[in-house]
């Protein structure tokens, strides 16, 4: 019996681990969503409980990202339709938590993790813009938006660069959905934006 559908689900609960949420409440914090902009991520953690607590979320969303794309590689034999679906999943576990009532963070951070290993170049391509649009507005927000919008056209075409090779219409299926997903659960802060009430960054 096939059991390789187990990997989505697997990756569903590895996204679903809520790291920002457990940093927070481990140091003292109390409850993060009911704090500064709601969100279990990694610039509302850095807000609420510093920088420490900021790079540790960051980091340990990434990780759980890469580590549910990792886990289907060696399962199915490096079968990237597998890869892709079950990182797909692990983003959707990071909106969605089933441990948190389906309320989630934005995705940004998992999902670099997940992508990083089906095409670190894309990704590289996504975080200049994001460095870039970040430099320019001191929007993180903004800047996420722009660079998940640009991620499937950065994956199409950098995919396997000097060739004439396009993704699997798994990966580009999975990688417009993520992207979706992500500008989506921002709708707030880009209606923040058009109001001009959105927090900037401080450098």
């Amino acid at each position: 019996m096939n059991q390789l559908w187990l990997l989505p689900v697997a990756g569903y609960l590895l996204g679903s681990i809520p790291f920002g949420y457990l940093i927070v409440r481990v140091a003292g914090g109390g409850d993060v969503r009911a704090a500064g902009s709601g969100n279990i991520g990694a610039t509302n953690v850095n807000r609420v409980a510093g920088k420490g607590a900021g790079l540790a979320t960051l980091l340990l969303d990434v990780a759980k990202g890469y580590l549910a794309v990792w886990l289907a590689a060696r399962v199915s034999g490096g079968d990237v339709g597998w890869m892709a679906i079950s990182g797909m999943a692990a983003v959707i576990g990071h909106l969605f938590p089933v441990w948190l009532g389906f309320r989630g963070g934005k995705g940004v951070a998992t999902a670099v993790g997940v992508f990083v290993p089906l095409c670190w170049m894309a990704v590289g391509a996504a975080a200049l813009v994001w460095l870039v649009v970040v430099s320019i507005s001191r929007y993180v927000s903004l800047a996420s938006v722009v660079a998940a919008a640009l991620l499937p056209l950065f994956m199409y075409f950098l995919y396997v660069p000097g060739t004439s090779h396009a993704p699997p219409v798994s990966v580009s299926v999975s990688t417009a959905l993520v992207a979706i997903l992500i500008i989506v659960k921002h709708r707030a802060n880009m209606q923040r934006l058009i109001a001009g009430t959105e927090s900037r960054l401080k450098f």
